[in-house]
C-alpha cells in the first residue's frame, strides 16, 4: 500500500492523470464514492467548444482535440452564439476576443440565423457560428481512462472517502474507515472537496466555488431536430441542443452557490418536462483551472477549479500535469499551453 504517486478524486481529471501517469510511477487512485464518475464527470452537458471558458482555457481544449477525435470521443454538432439587442455588445466582444486564434468564428445575420434554428422568435438580430462544437462522449472517454490506467498498473479504490492526511517520514499517509495507503506526491484532484483535502493536509485554500448547474430534458412539439447546434445566448442566460428522440436538452446556465454535495435541481413546473438534474462546476476567483505544486508543499499537487471545461480539457490537462508531476515541466509538446497559467501560486500572492 505504498505508491509514488496518490490521487484523491476518480472523476474525469483523477482518472485521466492516473492514465497518463501509470506505467511511469506507481499509481493509486482513490475514488470517495462507491462508483467513479458520480459527480461532475457524470453530469455533464457533454460538448466540446473551443471557446468555452475563455481564451485562456482554449489552448488545452484546442489540444484535446486530436485524441478525442482519433478515440472517437466527439461527433460533429457545430454551435450558434446568438444575441438579441441588448446582447450584441457581449457578442461582439465575444467574438473579438478570438481574433487571431484558431477558433473559427463566422458572423451571421438574423436571416441566416432563422434558418439555421427554426422557431426563434425574431428578437435574434444576430449570431457567431462555430462549426468546429461537438458532442463528446463522457462516459467513453471516462471508462477509457480508468481502462487504461488500470491495465498500466494503477490501483482504484472506490469507497475510499478520505478521512485523515498526515506527513510521516516525507511521505503522504492517507486515511479512510479502516484502510490507509502512503505516497510519495498527493495529488488533489478532488472537484468541489478540494479545499476540504487541503485542510485536511495542512494547507491554504484556494478558494473552491461549487456552483450548481441545473439541466432539463423537454419534449418538444414538434420534435426538436436531434443535429440542430447547440445555441448559447450571447450573455450566458441559457444554452439548449436537440438530442436523439426529438428531445430537447436546456439549461438556464444558473451558478447558485453551494456547499460540496449531491446537488439536485430546484422545482420546476415545465410542461411536457421529461428529465431534470444538476451538477456543480467548481471554479477559483479567475475562472482558470489550477494545476501545479502548491508553493507552501512541493509533495502536494493541485488538479482543480475545472469549471465546466474540465471534460474537454482533460486529454491535454492530463498531460501538462503528468510532465509537471515526473519532473518533465514545460508546454506540452505541439502547443500554446503555458503551465504558469495555471499554477495555484497566482493565487498566493
Amino acid at each position: 500500500m505504498s505508491f509514488d504517486i496518490a490521487i484523491i478524486g476518480a472523476g474525469m481529471a483523477g482518472a485521466s492523470l492516473a492514465a497518463e501517469l501509470a506505467g511511469r510511477a506507481s499509481v493509486v487512485l482513490l475514488e470517495g464514492e462507491s462508483q467513479p464518475g458520480y459527480h461532475a464527470t457524470g453530469r455533464s452537458a457533454a460538448f466540446w467548444s473551443e471557446s468555452y471558458g475563455g481564451p485562456a482555457v482554449q489552448p488545452l481544449t484546442t489540444a484535446s482535440h486530436a485524441f478525442l477525435a482519433e478515440g472517437g470521443f466527439i461527433a460533429p454538432r457545430g454551435a450558434l452564439h446568438i444575441a438579441d439587442d441588448d446582447g450584441l455588445g457581449e457578442l461582439d466582444a465575444f467574438q473579438a476576443a478570438f481574433e487571431g486564434s484558431s477558433v473559427e468564428l463566422n458572423r451571421l445575420d438574423a436571416a441566416a440565423l432563422a434558418v439555421r434554428v427554426h422557431g426563434l422568435k425574431p428578437r435574434w438580430r444576430a449570431a457567431v457560428e462555430e462549426p468546429s462544437c461537438a458532442d463528446i462522449d463522457v462516459a467513453g472517454l471516462h471508462q477509457a481512462y480508468l481502462k487504461a490506467a488500470k491495465q498500466a498498473g494503477a490501483d482504484v479504490y472506490c469507497g475510499a472517502r478520505i478521512e485523515r492526511i498526515e506527513r510521516d517520514g516525507g511521505r503522504w499517509r492517507l486515511g479512510w474507515a479502516d484502510d490507509r495507503v502512503e505516497a510519495s506526491l498527493l495529488v488533489n484532484a478532488a472537484g468541489a472537496w478540494a479545499d476540504e483535502i487541503a485542510a485536511l493536509a495542512g494547507l491554504a485554500p484556494i478558494g473552491i466555488r461549487p456552483l450548481r448547474r441545473t439541466m432539463i430534458q423537454l419534449a418538444t412539439i414538434p420534435p426538436a431536430p436531434p443535429d440542430m447546434p447547440l445555441v448559447v445566448e450571447a450573455r450566458g442566460r441559457f444554452y439548449f441542443k436537440g438530442e436523439a428522440g426529438g428531445k430537447l436538452w436546456l439549461s438556464p446556465h444558473d451558478e447558485t452557490p453551494e456547499p460540496p454535495g449531491d446537488t439536485a435541481p430546484v422545482e420546476l413546473d415545465v410542461a411536457a418536462l421529461e428529465r431534470k438534474w444538476a451538477g456543480q462546476r467548481s471554479f477559483v476567483a479567475d475562472r482558470l483551472p489550477v494545476y501545479g505544486f502548491d508553493p507552501a508543499d512541493a509533495a502536494f499537487f493541485w488538479c482543480a477549479g475545472q469549471g465546466g471545461f474540465g471534460i474537454q480539457t482533460a486529454p491535454a490537462a492530463a498531460r501538462l500535469c503528468a510532465s509537471l508531476l515526473l519532473g518533465k515541466p514545460g508546454s506540452v509538446p505541439g502547443t500554446a499551453i503555458d503551465p504558469n497559467t495555471y499554477s495555484p501560486a497566482r493565487l498566493r500572492r
